[in-house]
């Protein structure tokens, strides 16, 4: 396979069946899916494209209890290298929060070849929830490109990842065109973090934590003021899911 044929493959959407959702916020019986995949899915990938031997995991066990994995993948003769940090989970046994901040590690840097990166793309949704099941009672719906044959990427006509055409009324609008580079993204980003705080629709900080943390997932770091490129217009998305986040009804 030619290289560009590799990379694509890695970055094809996996079967519906294989993503699934988990709540990122609970507003009485409502919650915010988040979409994901097992490392076991990102490994069935890797086995898939580049066979077995055509790809090695390293890990680093790092004094803050988080994970380190160097990836390294063999496209066409060379092999080329990424790296990433998990963090471990909260569950009560130590080693289920380890073996949680491997899996992270590895299905970050695998993000890093494409793999899954599409799952990013995909908007947050709002879907019935049961708080005493801990369940959504109406399954979350993914988008045309997020699914096989589709691209991959969202485009002009996915209804699931377009903004609302209103802007809410409760909150400021949306950063009104991108930054030039990281420093003013940062510093934009700030000043409306603000905003909201003053507003009482966050705390502070809120804003600046969630636009960091979906970068971070992104593969983008978590320093904000170092973005630039296709960074740029991932943060104003991240911003855009976040008043989502603030407007739904208790």
């Amino acid at each position: 396979m030619e290289p560009r044929d590799i990379l694509a493959a890695l970055s094809a959407p996996f079967d519906p069946s294989e993503v699934k959702f988990k709540p990122q916020m609970v507003k009485n019986n409502r919650a915010l899916a988040m979409p994901y995949v097992d490392a076991r899915v990102i490994q069935d990938r890797l086995d898939e494209v580049l066979g077995v031997v055509g790809w090695q995991d390293d890990y680093q066990l790092l004094p803050d209890g988080s994970v380190a994995c160097k990836l390294r993948v063999r496209i066409g003769d060379e092999w080329v290298t990424k790296m990433d940090v998990g963090s471990p989970s909260e569950q009560p046994d130590g080693g289920d929060r380890m073996k949680a901040a491997f899996s992270d590690a590895l299905k970050r840097a695998a993000v890093k070849f494409g793999v899954g990166r599409y799952l990013y793309r995909i908007a947050s949704q709002w879907v019935d929830y049961d708080p005493v099941k801990k369940q959504f009672t109406r399954p979350p719906q993914l988008p045309a490109f997020a699914q096989p044959g589709g691209s991959g990427r969202s485009t002009a006509t996915s209804p699931v990842t377009q903004p609302k055409p209103t802007p809410p009324k409760t909150a400021a609008p949306s950063l009104p065109s991108l930054p030039s580079d990281g420093r003013e993204l940062h510093n934009r980003l700030r000043d409306y973090d603000a905003k909201l705080a003053g507003k009482r629709l966050c705390t502070v900080g809120a804003l600046l934590n969630h636009v960091a943390m979906r970068g971070a997932e992104a593969g983008y770091g978590t320093d904000i003021a170092a973005w630039s490129g296709p960074a740029i217009p991932f943060a104003v998305d991240a911003v855009k899911q976040f008043e989502a986040g603030l407007n739904q009804p208790a």
